[in-house]
């Protein structure tokens, strides 16, 4: 189960505002709210819904393992497109594969 840091850490990762993320999980905006500020913490139920919706948006939760708690993104490498270009991690990419 995810905690209130992950819930906001995933929804910046991904990109999505707390209103966006209440349509797509099914639990109110408010709850989420204090759910990140670990004023009030959800239901089970409520915390699994958000946590699959961030999820299918491409969050990945990682548990206490030692190095702590944590969420990332499943590509390693994200494109953000700039124009007719495309800037990823690695740098700039124009779409030839280098070998």
């Amino acid at each position: 189960m995810i905690t209130g840091s992950q819930c906001h850490a995933g929804r910046a990762l991904v990109e999505i505002s707390r209103a966006e993320l209440a349509s797509r999980s099914r639990v109110d905006e408010l709850i989420i709210e204090q759910f990140e500020h670990e004023l009030e913490l959800p239901g089970p139920a409520a915390i699994a819904a958000i946590q699959k919706a961030l999820e299918e948006l491409g969050a990945i939760f990682i548990s206490e393992d030692g190095g702590g708690i944590g969420v990332r993104l499943k590509s390693s490498k994200p494109t953000v497109k700039h124009g007719s270009e495309k800037k990823s991690v690695g740098g700039l990419r124009t779409g030839h594969d280098v070998h």
